[in-house]
């Protein structure tokens, strides 16, 4: 078991670095608290490599991933739209302030689990727990990932402590973007044209809606009691 743990957490870490997952990492962090998104992409991070552990162990299969990469497309620039918004709260919103904690976590967890499926670190641990002990590939796979992209948190967290709010919010949405578009391509990839045609329809409903949704609360009057919330870091 110890082994096969060395074994997975060397070959995860190393290909972790440099990936889209650490650049999203990086990007998180520099908009929320730091904690928040390791802890979401730990928890994002064992159920990725759990569902490969199985695949590639007991199954000895791998799963088809264009689907998987273009939802996880689709959520990228969802999360794009949403940091354009900002986190401005009104008298209402500011009251449950609380739960933006909880709603970061959720969308930061969802994202990497969906940006991961189908990932080259998901592939090299379902081929690892073919041949090696299950639970050291999991565990090790987990805490290889789970350490690179720490070290990428570490940067966004602290850039975003020198960095203007505006300048922040416009890079990390533009980022957001960039990954929406890289998973939109490997996922339609040798897709068919019903495909392609599904899905840069719903591309360009989610982007309408968002753009109307932001145009619609940029033009809204400010009430001068309603507080302006900073980015949840």
């Amino acid at each position: 078991m110890i082994a096969a743990l060395l074994l997975s957490f060397g070959v995860i870490f190393v290909a972790e670095l440099g990936d889209k997952s650490q650049l999203m990492a990086m990007t998180y962090a520099l908009r929320y608290r730091w904690w928040v998104v390791l802890l979401a992409i730990t928890v994002a991070t064992t159920a990725v490599h759990a569902v490969s552990v199985f695949f590639g162990h007991f199954l000895g299969m791998s799963i088809p991933t264009d689907l998987l990469s273009i939802l996880a497309g689709l959520a990228m620039i969802v999360f794009g739209l949403w940091t354009i918004r900002g986190d401005s709260l009104d008298d209402d919103e500011s009251q449950r302030a609380t739960r933006v904690g909880a709603s970061v976590f959720l969308a930061v967890m969802s994202s990497f689990f969906l940006a991961e499926l189908g990932d080259k670190t998901m592939l090299a641990t379902i081929t690892l727990a073919t041949d090696n002990d299950w639970l050291g590939i999991w565990i090790g796979s987990t805490l290889g990932m789970v350490a690179a992209d720490a070290l990428a948190i570490a940067v966004g967290a602290l850039l975003g402590k020198h960095l203007p709010e505006r300048t922040i919010a416009a890079g990390a949405a533009v980022l957001f973007f960039a990954f929406g578009v890289w998973l939109l391509i490997e996922g339609l990839t040798g897709a068919s044209t019903v495909t392609v045609i599904a899905t840069l329809s719903a591309t360009v409903a989610i982007v309408g809606i968002g753009v109307a949704y932001i145009f619609r609360i940029l033009r809204a009057p400010v009430s001068p009691s309603a507080p302006s919330m900073p980015a949840d870091r």
